[in-house]
Parts: structure tokens; sequence; C-alpha cells
């Protein structure tokens, strides 16, 4: 059965969108029928982006800023919406990691950090949604994690940008709701991006974060795709300031192992129940 979001002539911006979840958001919203802005740090692959978008039918733009610098960031949202039309969505999937022990963390890592994932989440969100909030319509979806809801040894950084996302997110969402401009948030667990397996040991991602999985496997692209689209649709309409945990079970529980499997008791463990 087919389900449309209705997103078909919508304008959408994604910051972050040469790469990762902002590509296949990208891609996604093309599918649907959806013009897209995508914006990135890096203007070479945001621009082969738009190529995409537009080899599939649809209107597309590419520009390249810092999401760091809110003078920039206000410049290039209203050159978007020149070229292509008042926005109707923003998702901020902008974001990198340093990993660090928190005794070393040099200061320059901690400001990138929170610069791009926290600061530039706040930017993107107040240049789009100024304008939105003038209209009286819009939608908004930050990239929130895991992160966002506990630590992560060697992550201070990230694990502090990440949780701000979210109180940002529902403060944002108490400002501008009744002005009809939804802000939302999502929690994915680790996503096979680039980020991921260019940063993280591959027996880590097997040894533990497919093990610690419920369902066993890291998250694809477009399934994070497929959850931030429908926070842009009119289906979720009455969903504003929640954070929209995509993680495959992760943080449903705690103390698990083999996927979920492993019953941690001793009596279980005698009766046969299940095996180590």
């Amino acid at each position: 059965m087919s389900i449309s979001l209705g997103l078909a002539g919508r304008i959408v911006m994604i910051t972050g969108g040469a790469s990762g979840i902002g590509r296949q958001c990208a891609l996604a919203l093309a599918r649907e029928g959806a013009a897209v802005a995508i914006a990135d740090s890096n203007a070479e692959g945001a621009a082969a982006v738009a190529r995409e978008v537009e080899a599939m039918g649809q209107q597309a733009a590419s520009i390249g800023f810092d999401v760091r610098d809110a003078s920039a960031t206000d410049v290039a949202v209203g050159e978007i919406e020149k070229r292509l039309g008042p926005l109707d969505g923003l998702i901020t999937a902008a974001g990198i990691s340093r990993p660090s022990p928190a005794t070393e963390l040099a200061s320059e890592s901690w400001e990138a950090v929170i610069g791009v994932n926290l600061s530039g989440t706040f930017y993107s969100c107040q240049a789009v949604g100024r304008r939105m909030v003038a209209r009286g319509r819009g939608a908004i979806v930050t990239i929130g994690s895991i992160s966002s809801l506990g630590g992560q040894s060697g992550r201070a950084h990230y694990c502090a940008s990440k949780a701000g996302v979210v109180g940002l997110t529902r403060d944002l969402a108490i400002e501008w709701g009744s002005y009809g401009v939804r802000v939302n948030s999502i929690g994915p667990s680790a996503t096979d991006t680039p980020m991921i397996r260019a940063g993280i040991p591959e027996n880590f991602v097997s040894g533990v974060m497919e093990d610690r999985t419920p369902l066993g496997r890291l998250a694809q692209p477009e399934e994070i795709a497929n959850v931030c689209l429908f926070l842009l649709s009119d289906l979720s309409s009455y969903v504003n300031g929640s954070l929209l945990m995509a993680d495959g079970g992760v943080t449903a529980g705690f103390l698990t192992h083999r996927h979920g499997r492993d019953l941690s008791s001793k009596t279980l463990l005698a009766s046969g129940i299940y095996t180590e």
C-alpha cells in the first residue's frame, strides 16, 4: 500500500545535505515531489546532490556556507528563498564528531563540535523560523541522537551538543507553535554513513553497536530520512516539540546484549531457557 505524505510542491532546505542522512533526505524528498535546497560547507558536494535531485525531475538549489556563522546562514536562507520560493520545511542535518577523552579535549574541538551541532542548528532554525513565523506556517526537523539522552566515552562535546539540540527543539516548539510552525527532533542511533565508517572501528560496530541494538544492525540513512519526512508532513500535524527515537530499540532499555536476547538470569540459564 502506498501512502502519500503530501509533500509534493513543498520547498525544503537541508543543512549538511551533501552526504549521509542529509543527502538521503534530499533524495527522499525529491521522490515525494518536493523542491530541495541542499546546504553544506562542502559546496561541491551540495551541488552534486542538487544535480541528483534534478535528474529525478525535481527542482533543486545548492549553496555553501558555514552554519556556525549566523549572518552567513541568514544570507543563505534569503538566497534560497529567492531561487526556490518560501521554505515550507527545514532539516538540520549538519553535524560533526571529533572524539577525544574529556581530560584531553582541546578547546578548538569543543568549539567546533558545539558550533556546528548546536549553534549551527540554532542559527539555521532562527533564520528559517523567523520567516516561517511571519508566514504562519512551516515544519522544522532537527537531528538529535541517542547521545541526546546519555553519554558515550570520548564524546563529551558531541553528547552536550545533541542534548542541547533537544532542549532547543522543545523551546522553539513552544515559542513558535502558536504561529503554525512545528519543531521536532529525531534521535537516531548509529547510522551507516561515511562519518560512522570513517570514525568507528569495525569490531566496535559489530561487537557493540549491532550487538546492543534489538534490531541487530545499524540504521540505514534512508530509514532516518523517512522519519524526517513524516515529521515534515501533515501526517504529523499535531506532533510538536517531540523527540522521536529512530534507534532500533537501543534506548528502550539497558544492559542489553545479543540484540536483547540475553535474559541475564542464572535461574533461566540453568533451566535452559537461553544459553550464554
